[in-house]
């Protein structure tokens, strides 16, 4: 493969407006576009930041609505610039917190983690 990077993360939602509205207007995403699938049952939305060879988030609707607690993907990341700033940010919001503090690794990367809508896991991670 000459390709190496990470295209789309996919993820299984109940209620696309919900999850739109969650993502751009909690998380600071961007809607780039909402199509329906060619299936007539499935509808799309991609949703990033400002750099225009980034890694998307794809969120699917019609998919599969029986979704379990945590989802139908674990995790993906986001990168922040202050985590600590986010983690107040967020705090502020009523976010579902995933994790009670930031946790911070051995070589000093920090993470937390919080819930989106259908209970997929957010992780605001900081190098």
């Amino acid at each position: 493969m000459t390709n190496k990077r990470i295209d789309h993360v996919g993820i299984m939602v109940k209620d696309m407006e919900v999850s739109i509205r969650f993502y751009t207007e909690v998380m600071g995403f961007e809607l780039k576009g909402r199509l329906p699938h060619t299936n007539g049952v499935i509808e799309l939305a991609f949703l990033g930041f400002e750099q225009s060879d980034e890694t998307d988030l794809e969120l699917i609707q019609g998919y599969n609505d029986g979704l379990p607690i945590e989802g139908k993907v674990h995790h993906f990341a986001v990168t922040v610039d202050d985590i600590e700033t986010e983690f107040k940010r967020l705090k502020q919001l009523e976010v579902r917190f995933v994790d009670e503090d930031i946790t911070t690794l051995p070589n000093g990367y920090r993470y937390f983690f919080v819930s989106g809508p259908d209970g997929e896991r957010i992780e605001l991670f900081q190098r």
